[in-house]
């Protein structure tokens, strides 16, 4: 029996696709099922069929278009569902996934008890704070953190960039090149995400601008330089706070953790002349740096 995962991480670090990969690597059909803005019970466990469009739940359609019963169920954003009068959809949910019930998973609309027990059930959240502690108690998290630099720049270039001269309509061996400092200056300077849209759409943006000036026979840089970035793509979007010496008095460097990757934090004391014995602190601090 295999437990129930639920994998949480920032957008775009690649969970849905993690469900479909082992879903691929143990031979097993996939059906995925997206729950961001569900708020109707009926949707998890079906209509009853004395209703006009009574339909069964998503869960036993899923079950349906999969056509065996042992696929893998990856259920998309779990963390988004909603409630509203019409039920409570995660309540519904736990009956789902709870290796305990599910061999007697009750559907309303096909009114007869059906064994879920032989599913592999994948769940995916942004976060868990917004998951029902029963529901939560029933999954295994496994965290995805976000990506490091030197794992984004190896992403790019072998599974970015020839997706995207495919998408394009290139070939694998068009002229386009984007060296690993170009890469590294793109996500330093225009992107800030765990994951690698943001990464993907600024490389498919200066593909499309290196076709048309290709095709019009304008002059292009070749390759690509991290200096060319500024007129190719404007000015940078991101200035991040680099460290390079700490000759000033009264200026201390610190670390912070954000969802997006590491920060270096510059804080300064300075002393002017005050009325009383008073400390003021200045910049958007929270309460527990404050402290």
């Amino acid at each position: 029996k295999a437990p129930i995962i639920c994998l949480v991480g920032p957008p775009g670090v690649g969970k849905t696709s993690l469900g479909r990969s082992i879903a691929e690597a143990m031979d097993r059909k996939y059906q995925r099922v997206s729950l961001g803005g569900v708020h109707d019970e009926a949707e998890i466990r079906g209509h009853r069929r004395t209703y006009i469009g009574a339909m069964p739940g998503r869960i036993i359609k899923a079950m349906k278009d999969a056509g065996v019963n042992n696929p893998v169920l990856l259920l998309d954003e779990v963390d988004k569902l909603g409630n509203d009068h019409k039920g409570d959809p995660s309540s519904a949910l736990l009956e789902v996934l709870d290796p305990e019930q599910n061999s007697t998973f009750h559907d309303n609309y096909v009114d007869i008890d059906y064994d879920l027990s032989n599913v592999l059930f994948i769940a995916t959240a942004n976060t868990t704070a917004t998951i029902d502690a029963p529901l939560l108690d029933r999954m295994e998290l496994i965290e995805l953190s976000g990506y490091l630099m030197e794992e984004k720049i190896e992403i790019a270039r072998r599974h970015l960039l020839p997706k995207l001269l495919r998408e394009h309509g290139l070939g694998e061996d068009a002229r386009f090149t984007l060296g690993d400092d170009t890469i590294a200056a793109i996500i330093e300077n225009y992107t800030a995400e765990s994951g690698v849209r943001q990464l993907e759409k600024t490389m498919g943006s200066l593909l499309r601008k290196w076709m048309l000036a290709d095709l019009s026979g304008d002059a292009f840089p070749d390759p690509i330089k991290p200096d060319d970035l500024q007129q190719l793509l404007g000015l940078p979007r991101y200035n991040k706070d680099k460290y390079e010496g700490n000759d000033y008095t009264g200026v201390v460097t610190g670390l912070a953790w954000t969802q997006v990757g590491g920060e270096i934090l510059l804080a300064e004391a300075s002393l002017s002349p005050g009325k009383g014995d008073r400390l003021s602190i200045t910049g958007n601090l929270g309460d527990v740096m404050k402290e």
